[in-house]
């Protein structure tokens, strides 16, 4: 298995960026800033694309053309109206995964997978915990700003590296 998780902030800065895969191609930390604002334009777009469906018919005929009656529609809405449009979840290549997981707060966590690995919901939401743990606990760490946290490193490597 091979995971490498980059959280966001909601405005798409990296916030977070560690390799737990030795021997992996690198790529430079300008690369991951862009790859990170690119996504996050990207999710930001899908999400304005949700498509809205017609609503039920109503019962009562509207006359579409002389002589002919056709089902009244009251307009559109998402498929989902309690849950709010999310955009780009995952993207999946020959080569790898993306998964994307959005908090309450517009923080995004980036996962990326090599295509073989399973579960990844359960990855993401270890993940997620940790953060939540080692990160959004600690009294010094600020809001969008940079996670310098030893804690959550060493907590999140040592189950990344328990998982292969």
């Amino acid at each position: 298995m091979c995971a490498h998780p980059n959280p966001t902030d909601r405005a798409g800065g990296l916030i977070y960026q560690r390799e737990f895969q030795a021997g992996l191609r690198k790529l430079s930390t300008n690369d991951y800033l862009v790859l990170a604002g690119t996504f996050h334009g990207v999710h930001a777009i899908t999400r304005s694309i949700t498509p809205k469906l017609p609503l039920a018919p109503s019962t009562s005929p509207v006359a579409s053309s002389p002589g002919t009656t056709a089902p009244a529609t009251s307009g559109y809405s998402y498929p989902n109206p309690g849950v709010p449009a999310t955009g780009l979840e995952f993207l999946e290549t020959d080569k790898f995964h993306l998964t994307c997981f959005q908090t309450l707060t517009g923080t995004k966590f980036l996962l990326f997978t090599d295509p073989l690995t399973g579960n990844v919901d359960t990855i993401m939401n270890k993940i997620y915990e940790l953060y939540a743990d080692y990160v959004m606990k600690n009294p010094f760490y600020q809001l969008e700003m940079p996670v310098r946290c030893e804690a959550f490193d060493r907590h999140l490597g040592a189950w990344l590296r328990g998982r292969t």
